[in-house]
């Protein structure tokens, strides 16, 4: 069977990456120059596949040493270090022994785990109990970026983690690295708009104006249509543009949840995409995500739930606080409702866009809602 081009995690290369070439021009561009990028995304406009397909483009990939890391799970500098660390190792590896003896010998506050594959290439990796000092071990990964024989590019997808750490100086600590590090270009990404907007716009915040900031828009129709009809005909398969226009529509161009909708119709496609086999591949997202939904919306507090389910329901909504809206889903008061909002932007639940429009990250939570709720 045929690999499905329709990829909904990570990067395979650029036969499955659609568009984005003005997007990939720009951050390569300032790479280049030596400058750092902002890459605001809403939730899964694809941020991550485009840093990894400017990475996979042969004037970084033959120049540069990139790492890429996703913090969105750490809890602390320790865990940051850890990951940037590992990656470090990671992509080192391949460039055969001398690279990653160089990296041990500066990062000496850490022990390494020292062992041989298969084939007689070092590994070195370490683990969170390995490190002592998180402030040194970050200072000494600096200190080997900038002194590297190559150039690196450092991309940290999910930034705004940082602010969130008990440490409450990281964001001045990475800022004075990422300051004296002139043999590196770094590339800040997230999707919680507000947190990325206070961190890099605010005169008080010491990444103010560090960067240049990119905010992406959904890839358009036109290119998007031509991508999923080139790769459902050259498996034999038709599909309509009024059709790939449907799902766009529905999800708003969101490139994540398009993708893994036609990723399951295109399995279920023997000869003819049709509208009925999209709602089918749509329908089966929904059922086979519905636990996780319900764990999490009935693990919230009942006032966090109700706004959930008034903006299910409104879809987007500017004006949370107005009386109208308070009053037609018999919520508490607007204090309430602000105290309710804070708490579902802080764990990433809703997102509120440049617009002030709020609205639920998860589209597929969206639409399981309004489906429980008869709306759908």
């Amino acid at each position: 069977m045929n690999q499905n081009p329709f990829v909904t995690s990570g990067y395979v290369s650029s036969e499955y990456f659609c568009d984005r070439e003005q997007e990939s021009a720009e951050v390569i561009m300032d790479v280049e120059g030596r400058n750092n990028k902002v890459l605001i995304s809403p939730h899964r406009m694809g941020k991550k596949g485009l840093i990894l397909h400017c990475f996979n483009q042969s004037v970084l990939r033959d120049n540069y040493y990139c790492f890429f890391i996703d913090i969105y799970s750490t809890l602390n500098l320790s865990d940051f270090v850890v990951l940037l660390g590992n990656k470090i190792c990671e992509v080192l590896k391949p460039k055969g022994n001398n690279a990653i003896e160089a990296f041990c010998r500066i990062v000496r506050s850490l022990e390494f785990r020292i062992s041989f594959d298969s084939l007689g290439q070092l590994e070195a990796s370490f683990g969170i109990g390995d490190i002592k000092d998180p402030q040194r071990t970050l200072d000494e990964i600096f200190s080997y970026i900038n002194s590297s024989n190559k150039r690196c590019v450092v991309a940290i997808d999910e930034f705004q983690q940082i602010s969130k750490y008990p440490e409450t100086n990281t964001e001045a600590l990475l800022r004075t690295h990422v300051q004296h590090c002139t043999n590196a270009s770094f590339i800040f990404a997230g999707s919680q708009r507000h947190m990325l907007q206070n961190m890099f716009f605010s005169v008080s915040k010491p990444f103010y104006h560090s960067a240049s900031v990119m905010s992406l828009k959904p890839i358009p129709l036109e290119k998007y249509s031509e991508f999923v009809i080139r790769h459902f005909n050259e498996a034999g398969k038709q599909i309509a543009a009024e059709d790939i226009e449907y799902v766009y529509e529905l999800f708003e161009g969101h490139t994540w949840y398009m993708q893994n909708v036609f990723y399951l119709a295109y399995y279920m496609t023997i000869d003819v995409c049709t509208r009925e086999i999209i709602r089918k591949a749509v329908q089966k997202k929904l059922d086979d995500n519905g636990e996780i939904y319900e764990s999490i919306y009935y693990g919230i507090p009942e006032k966090q739930r109700g706004l959930l389910k008034a903006l299910a329901c409104e879809g987007k909504v500017d004006k949370i606080q107005s009386g109208a809206f308070i009053k037609k889903y018999n919520l508490p008061s607007a204090s309430s409702v602000q105290s309710a909002a804070k708490r579902l932007l802080d764990n990433d639940l809703i997102t509120m866009e440049n617009n002030g429009l709020y609205s639920i990250s998860d589209r597929f939570l969206g639409m399981w809602l309004r489906q429980r709720l008869g709306k759908g």
